[in-house]
Formats: structure tokens, C-alpha cells, sequence
């Protein structure tokens, strides 16, 4: 059951730990301690983590436990049911803590919401599941046989994989009656063995003599080595070599380079000759052979370097050297020889980043954790003692966390779309001399999050369109643009608002992954002039953002109407009569033609013609004003009638026009001159000085009143072109000389009169609102004109005109 509970929590070790380091906000550098035997069976209960942690069963899962030991194989999981923390893998403490007396796991336990992390060291207990072991099945010793009763023979040590009480801690000699055996206990230690002679020898009674030597550790129950020790009795060489010091002490540089001296080693023998001269030698002792380490010169006693050392995989080395004379029958001495391996600052910090959030969302909080970063450097002291930064400004730092584990959290606010990605240095390092140093590289990704709504370029947009443009044109391509990436800067385009409490919709749509706008129906400038409709962007995350923008439509007319001739005149095919009389002068008043054009700007602009029958040169017509007056007096060749055809022609492209015919009568007297609708003043042959003062009241009032009404009309233009938002459609409205102009959509009129008409004339007519881009049309005089058109100011209005074809 606690495999499989374990097999599911590796599965998912990942997330949990990505989720703790997240939300990690502090640190608890508090440390508890465990203890466990070595073998112990898998699912063996350490302890009792929620107990200890104070924190509830219930809890360890939602609060995301996990278990970091840092090291390939995970030798401790949790059980999220008991709380318990029990054995996962197979635990050797000889694998693991080699020549180590005390030897543990450090694990590192982390909760979420709050954060508790806590250090454990599980201590791993030996039990005794190795036995002694000598280096060689036996051992040959030659003794001379005038060695004095009390000499010590240094005997070969076991070696026992087992450490602490479970060491080699005695051994046992058989019984025999020249030996005795002297142990000397090693405390943690292995312990060592002395044969110690009882009594002289006799090489004639007994030459050889088969020991044997028991090695026996401290376990329960004990385990045992034997080693067969073969005693060769020598004859007479009385004195043995003597060490100047039982014990030599030494240190050399790891870096020391190979043939380097250590120590000299000093012995003396008493004896003359051969058996005087000492020959030095390193003494075997279990597993390690000191000469593969080091070079004794056997004449000298000089120690030096062999091969290369590492301070970093023994730091000191126990050596027994020999002394022994060249005597037939040798005599030996032995001391110790302790070397200390000195440590140099020859190896570089390593680093270690586990990764825990990469990407990071540009709106992770501040100090959401990214990744673990642990430092290790071999060497020791101070060479070994390390320190970690990064490197640059970035919005990231480094916190410290337990000695050299570090945690790299988040220290600003991040921007994707202001920077994608972060390479991030970071720098360890040792405080030797000179100080080493390692650095490596950290990628981090910033992903993006829905942090940016859809944005238009411009706040307003204004589009121009000619009417009778076709169904399904398309008018404009709206456009908007959003700096976020993928579904955060997809954008949905949608319509917004009524025209004249109709809905938009009715008039346009829009393609909601294009933008573009279609007309669903042909405009008519003389019925609609202007829309106003709103255009929302909104993006495709979660949630989604949106904007909107003003869309203005102006619809610009084109020359589909013609000119209408106005009452009392009918147009074409009808019969209409005026009467002049014989005596009239040149310049004399005949009629006045009024016309309308439902269009605007120069498509309403009306022009006036007359047709005579041929030979006939006796009327003129004001081009603008439509006045017809005779231009001489007339003659007895004269007709009596006169049939008339007035052209009233717009001035648009193409140019549309309508036709009146009037037949002029002329008649004898003034007194049967009929008009309609009007009074004629007759014109009398003397001219008082009353009607030459009445003439100059009327035309001092009519110039008064006309600079008034140009002045009205300048302000009001002037307001119109300053206040864009009353998007009046363009529209052309000229009054020269009383001309008549009429708009369907204002139904508006304005008081009109000619300057130069001898008769009384009072006529309404529409008076518009003049556009943004409206031609201002100036009378020079007479029926001459001059047009100036005034174009939509290009800071105000987005230049886009559809022309349709």
C-alpha cells in the first residue's frame, strides 16, 4: 500500500513542488532530527512528520507536501494519510557514508499557505552485516630466537566494513605457549593487535609455529575474521632498529607536485655491519598500501610524493613504517607516520538550478518563486565557504535560504510585451585565495496573460460615402490592434448604436475577423446625410478586453435630381403668358423663373438660359437670378408675341436641366399689363425728387439688410466649419440676386431680394445648414460668380472617400 502511495506522489512531486515554491513567501531555517537503521525495509515508519510539523493529516495534501532530498535516488517519502515519513529506496549505509562514523540524509520538507520549511537529518544507523576481512589469508613472521620475552610483533589489522560498535573491537589469539596477544582498542575505531613474546625461543626445539589470529567486531551477535600466522624462529641478531619518534607528523599541499619530500624518517641500530643497517619500509595494512601514495627511500628514510592528491577524497593519511636491519635474521622497529593532506583552493563552485515556474505569467507576484539554486564547492574551510548573486538589473533576485541554498523569486513587475524572455547570470563564489568563481545562464520565459485591451489608432473615424453606392460595397476596413499574443490579441469586431432611432445594423454590417464594413443598402443623400454608429474590438482572452471607437458616415451627394421650376410657372408642355407694354424701356422687368434642385453644392447650383425664336434679340435672363428684361425698347417690327423657352440647368457632372416656354404678350397700354402674384409699378416719365429720395431709403435698407444677412451667413458657416459634430451633409446654398434654392430635408426658408428687380419681390425658400466641405458661391456683380469650395480639414477628418464604379 505504501509503494503504490509513493509511486502516485512521485508522479506528481513536479507540480506540487511548483506549486509550493509559488506562493513561497518565507523560509524557517528549523531543523529536527530522525534516526533509522541501514537495510531497513521498505515502508520502515522514520516519524511522524504531521505530529512533529504540528500540522493536521488532512492538511499535508491540500498544502502541498513535498519531500526534497537532493540526491538521485529518493530514500524517504511521505504518507499523506498518516502523515508519516517512512522508507522509500534501500538504504546502505556503506554506500552511502563509507569510512564515516556518523553518517546522515539531510532532507528538506515543504509545505504551502503558509509556507513551513523544514531541514530533517535522518541518521543512519550501522547494524552489523559485514564481517571482518584480512587483507591475506596468512601471515609469515620471523622472529629471532634471541628476541627478549616482552617484544611486540605489530600483527596485520582486519578491516570491517561496519563502523562505530559494529567495527573490528577485539581480537582472539590461540592458545599457545610462547604468545600472548596485546589489543589495543581504537575507541570509534577499528582496534589493532600486538603479538607480545612470553619466553625466549628455541629455534632447535621448534622452528615454526602455526598461530592463529580471530578478528572479532562488537555487533550482536558478532562476526568474525581469521588470519593463519606463521611464525619462522631466527637465529641471533640481538639488537633491533630504533625509531628516533614512535609517531612523525607531516603535511604537504594537495597540489604538490610528484617527487616532492614530506618527511625524513630516523632509525638506529646498535648493531655493527649488516646487522646495523637499517633498511626503511612502508607496512601494508589492509586495504591500503601506502606505496601507491607515496615513495620511502629505503637508505634514507626520505618520504616523498608518488602520485597526485586530492585533499577532497582523503585528507590525511595513517601510515606504519619499518625499520629493519640487514642482519641474516632481520629485527625490525615500527612507528607511525601521519600525514595531512593541506587543502588548496583548486576546485570552482558548482551550481545547481531545479527550475519550479518557467514560463512565469508577466502578472506573478512579487516574490513567487522560479527555481532552487544550491552552491557546492569540494574544497574545505574557508575555500569551500561560498557566496551566490546575480548578476544585472532585472526584475529578479536571489534570497538566501538555508547556507548555500538560494531561491530565485520574482522582484518587479513583468511585461511581456515590453520583454519576452530573461537570461539571467548568476555567480558563485568560494572565499579562497585567490577566490574561484563558476557562473551559469538561466533562461526564463514570460508568457502572456489577457493584460491589454484592443486600442484604435484614432478616437474618431470618419467616412465618406456616395450615395446610390451598390448593396454589399465595402465602405471601410476598420482596424484595431492589441499587444498582446495568440487568443489575448485575437480580435472580434461588432457594430453599436442607432441612426435616427433606427438600428445600425439595417443600414451596415461588419465582418467580425476583418473589420470590414458592408452597406446592406444603397444610400439616398436627400433622405439620410449623415450616421453615427460605435465599432467594439474585443480580444479573445479570458476574461476579454474590449474598446470602442466613433465611426461618423457622410453620405456625399451626387447629380441625380433635376431642377424643378417653382409656381407660378409650370415647366415644360404647359402654357404660361406674361405682358409687357409697347412703351417699356430697355432693362424692363419681364418675369423672374424660379427653380429648385433637391441636390446640393454645384449639383444645385442653377444656371439660366433663354431661347428666342430666330431674328428675335429683345430679352436677356440673369444667369443666376432668372430674371428676364428686355434689353432695348420696342420696335414696330416687333411680334406682338413672343414665345419664350427658359433653360434651367444645374451645374453638376452631368449637368441636368429642366425647360418653361412663357409666351410675352405686348399690349398698347401699361393699364393692360397683368401680372401674377405681383404688383408692376408703372414706370413714369417724370422722376420727382420724392421717388428720387424713396429710391435711395430702399436701396440704402436693402444694402443695410443684405451685409447684415452675409454676416449671418459668415457666422453661422464659421460655427458650422468650427463644430464638425453636427455632420451636416455637403450641400451648396447660394441666394445671387434672389436666386431660389430649396432642400427637402430642412424645410426651412429664408426672406430673398434682388437688388436690381423693379418689382416688389417677397420669396421663401429653405436656407440649410452649410457643411464642413459646403462651396461658398460670391456675386461679383451683375450675373457673374466666382466658387470656392471649402474641403473637410484633414487634422478633423479621415480622408477616405469610397468611389464606387
Amino acid at each position: 500500500m505504501l509503494n503504490k502511495i509513493s509511486m502516485s506522489r512521485r508522479r506528481n512531486n513536479g507540480i506540487l513542488f511548483f506549486l509550493v515554491m509559488l506562493f513561497a513567501s518565507d523560509w524557517s531555517a528549523a531543523q529536527m532530527s530522525y534516526s533509522i537503521t541501514e537495510e531497513a525495509d521498505k515502508g520502515t515508519v522514520v516519524g511522524n512528520l504531521a505530529k512533529d510539523l504540528n500540522v493536521n493529516v488532512r492538511d499535508l495534501q491540500t498544502r502541498n507536501l513535498n519531500i526534497v532530498s537532493g540526491r538521485s535516488k529518493k530514500y524517504f517519502e511521505a504518507n499523506f494519510k498518516t502523515g508519516e515519513l517512512y522508507v522509500n529506496e534501500r538504504i546502505d549505509r556503506e554506500e552511502i557514508c563509507l569510512n564515516i562514523i556518523k553518517c546522515t540524509l539531510n532532507i528538506e520538507v515543504i509545505l504551502s499557505d503558509p509556507v513551513v520549511h523544514k531541514r530533517i537529518e535522518v541518521v543512519i544507523n550501522d547494524v552489523n552485516d559485514n564481517a571482518p576481512t584480512f587483507a591475506e589469508k596468512s601471515f609469515s613472521l620471523n622472529i629471532s630466537e634471541s628476541s627478549p620475552a616482552g617484544e611486540r610483533f605489530l600483527l596485520p589489522l582486519a578491516v570491517d566494513a561496519d563502523s562505530g560498535s559494529n567495527s573490528v573491537k577485539t581480537y582472539k589469539l590461540s592458545v599457545n605457549e610462547y604468545f600472548s596477544l596485546d589489543v589495543q582498542s581504537g575507541g570509534e575505531h577499528s582496534a589493532s593487535a600486538e603479538l607480545v613474546l612470553l619466553k625466549a625461543l628455541d629455534r632447535e626445539k621448534q622452528a615454526t609455529i602455526k598461530l592463529t589470529l580471530t578478528a572479532i567486531d562488537g555487533g550482536r551477535p558478532p562476526k568474525t575474521g581469521i588470519l593463519q600466522i606463521i611464525v619462522n624462529i631466527l637465529d641471533v641478531n640481538d639488537n633491533t632498529p630504533s625509531f628516533s619518534k614512535s609517531l612523525y607528523k607531516a603535511g604537504v599541499y594537495e597540489n604538490a607536485p610528484i617527487g616532492s619530500k614530506v618527511i625524513q624518517l630516523n632509525a638506529t641500530d646498535l648493531d655493527e655491519g649488516e646487522n646495523g643497517k637499517v633498511v626503511y619500509s612502508f607496512f601494508k595494512r589492509a586495504n591500503f598500501n601506502p606505496s601507491d601514495i607515496f615513495f620511502i627511500n629505503e637508505e634514507t628514510g626520505d618520504v616523498s610524493v608518488k602520485s597526485e592528491l586530492d585533499y577532497e577524497t582523503q585528507s590525511a593519511y595513517e601510515i606504519h613504517v619499518q625499520a629493519t636491519d640487514r642482519s641474516f635474521l632481520p629485527r625490525r622497529s615500527n612507528a607511525k607516520l601521519l600525514i595531512e593532506v593541506v587543502d588548496v583552493n583548486d576546485n570552482t563552485p558548482e551550481i545547481v538550478v531545479t527550475s519550479l515556474m518557467n514560463p512565469v505569467k508577466e502578472d506573478a507576484e512579487i516574490g513567487s518563486v522560479v527555481a532552487l539554486v544550491t552552491v557546492t564547492d569540494k574544497d574545505g574551510g574557508k575555500n569551500g565557504e561560498t557566496r551566490c548573486k546575480l548578476v544585472g538589473s532585472t526584475p529578479f533576485k536571489l534570497n538566501t535560504n538555508y547556507k548555500s541554498y538560494y531561491s530565485l523569486v520574482v522582484d518587479g513587475p513583468l511585461d511581456r510585451e515590453a520583454r519576452a524572455s530573461y537570461n539571467l547570470t548568476i555567480i558563485a563564489n568560494d572565499d579562497g585565495v585567490p577566490s574561484l568563481s563558476s557562473t551559469t545562464v538561466i533562461n526564463v520565459q514570460i508568457s502572456d496573460v489577457n493584460d491589454n485591451a484592443p486600442h484604435f489608432l484614432e478616437s474618431v473615424i470618419n467616412i465618406y460615402v456616395k450615395e446610390n453606392s451598390p448593396v454589399g460595397a465595402n465602405i471601410f476596413k476598420i482596424s484595431a490592434v492589441d499587444p498582446d499574443m495568440n487568443e489575448n490579441a485575437k480580435i472580434t469586431y461588432s457594430l453599436e448604436g442607432d441612426a435616427k432611432n433606427i438600428p445600425v445594423t439595417s443600414f451596415i454590417n461588419i465582418n467580425s475577423d476583418t473589420g470590414e464594413i458592408i452597406s446592406l443598402q444603397s444610400f439616398n443623400y436627400e433622405e439620410l446625410k449623415t450616421f453615427q454608429f460605435k465599432v467594439q474590438a474585443t480580444d479573445s482572452g479570458v476574461p476579454p478586453l474590449s474598446s470602442n471607437v466613433t465611426v461618423n458616415v457622410c453620405i456625399l451627394d451626387e447629380n441625380d435630381n433635376n431642377p424643378t421650376i417653382l409656381a407660378p410657372y409650370s415647366e415644360h408642355g404647359s402654357v404660361n403668358s406674361e405682358t409687357i407694354p409697347y412703351s417699356a424701356e430697355s432693362g424692363y422687368f419681364v418675369a423672374k423663373i424660379r427653380a429648385v434642385d433637391s441636390d446640393s453644392g454645384y449639383n444645385a447650383l442653377l444656371s439660366y438660359h433663354l431661347s428666342e425664336p430666330k431674328g428675335n434679340n429683345l430679352f436677356r435672363i440673369g444667369t443666376s437670378s432668372g430674371e428676364i428684361r428686355t434689353k432695348r425698347r420696342m420696335s414696330d417690327n416687333d411680334l406682338k408675341t413672343h414665345h419664350l423657352l427658359v433653360l434651367v440647368s444645374d451645374n453638376g457632372e452631368p449637368s441636368l436641366s429642366a425647360t418653361v416656354s412663357i409666351d410675352v404678350m405686348v399690349v398698347e397700354s401699361t393699364a393692360d399689363v397683368q401680372t401674377q402674384f405681383r404688383h408692376v409699378p408703372i414706370k413714369e416719365d417724370n422722376f420727382s425728387d420724392l421717388n428720387l429720395y424713396l429710391l435711395i431709403a430702399i436701396v440704402s435698407v436693402s444694402v443695410i439688410f443684405l451685409l447684415s444677412l452675409i454676416s449671418l451667413i459668415a457666422v453661422r458657416c464659421h460655427r458650422t466649419d468650427s463644430d464638425f459634430s453636427r455632420y451636416s451633409a455637403p450641400m451648396i446654398t447660394t441666394h445671387p440676386d434672389g436666386s431660389w434654392s430649396y432642400s427637402k430635408a430642412t424645410q426651412q426658408y429664408d426672406v430673398c431680394f434682388s437688388s436690381d428687380t423693379l418689382k416688389s419681390d417677397v420669396v421663401v425658400f429653405p436656407a440649410p445648414f452649410p457643411p464642413v466641405d459646403a462651396e461658398l458661391i460670391s456675386i461679383n456683380g451683375s450675373d457673374t460668380f466666382t466658387r470656392t469650395q471649402t474641403l473637410p480639414n484633414a487634422d478633423k477628418v479621415r480622408k477616405a472617400e469610397i468611389a464606387f464604379v
